[in-house]
C-alpha cells in the first residue's frame, strides 16, 4: 500500500509547505536523501499550542505536545514531499530529531515525540522505523513547544 493511500486511511492530509520566515527552504534534496528545516505546529498559520513542556500547571502538558509533535512531523512529511514529487516517492524514513521545549527538570521528551514516530510507522511501515534523537531544550522558535526535522530516502 502507498504512503499516500495510508494517510487516507488513517485521517491525515498534509498541509500545504510553510513559507520560510529566512534565508532557508523547507527542504532540500542532495543525492538520495531530502533534509528537512526544523518544523513547527503549524495548523493554517496558527502554532497549535506555545509554552514549554512539563512545567508544573504550565503552558503545555506532554499530551498536548505528543499532538503538536504529530501536526510538526506532518508539516515535515509535506516538506520532504515537495521536493520528492510526492509523498509515494519516499521510500524511508532515516531520522527523526525533535526538539522539545522542555521547563526545568523535565526528562519525558521521547514520549513527546513518540506521536511523530507513530505516525511514521503508521504511513511507511517497516520503512518507516527510524533512527531518531529526542532532545529538550530551553525555548523554541515563536514559543513552539515542538520542532520535528526529518531525513528520509528517496528513489
Amino acid at each position: 500500500m502507498s504512503a499516500s493511500s495510508r494517510l487516507a486511511e488513517f485521517g491525515l492530509t498534509l498541509p500545504e509547505v510553510a513559507v520560510p520566515v529566512g534565508t532557508y527552504v523547507p527542504a532540500l534534496q542532495h543525492g538520495d536523501l531530502i533534509f528537512t528545516s526544523g518544523q513547527l505546529p503549524f495548523v493554517d498559520g496558527e502554532l497549535l499550542a506555545a509554552g514549554v513542556v512539563g512545567q508544573r500547571g504550565g503552558d503545555v502538558t506532554p499530551e498536548r505536545a505528543n499532538e503538536c509533535g504529530r501536526i510538526a512531523v506532518l508539516n515535515a512529511l509535506a516538506a520532504a514531499a515537495s521536493v520528492a514529487g510526492g509523498v509515494d516517492k519516499i521510500t524511508r524514513i532515516v531520522k527523526l530529531t525533535g526538539f522539545v521545549a522542555s521547563a526545568p527538570g523535565f526528562t519525558a521528551q521521547p514520549a513527546v515525540i513518540n506521536g511523530a514516530s507513530g505516525i511514521l510507522a503508521d504511513v511507511f511501515g517497516e520503512a518507516g522505523r527510524h533512527a531518531r534523537s529526542a532532545v529538550g531544550v530551553a525555548a523554541l522558535p515563536l514559543g513552539a513547544p515542538v520542532e520535528i526535522e526529518l531525513i528520509v530516502s528517496v528513489a
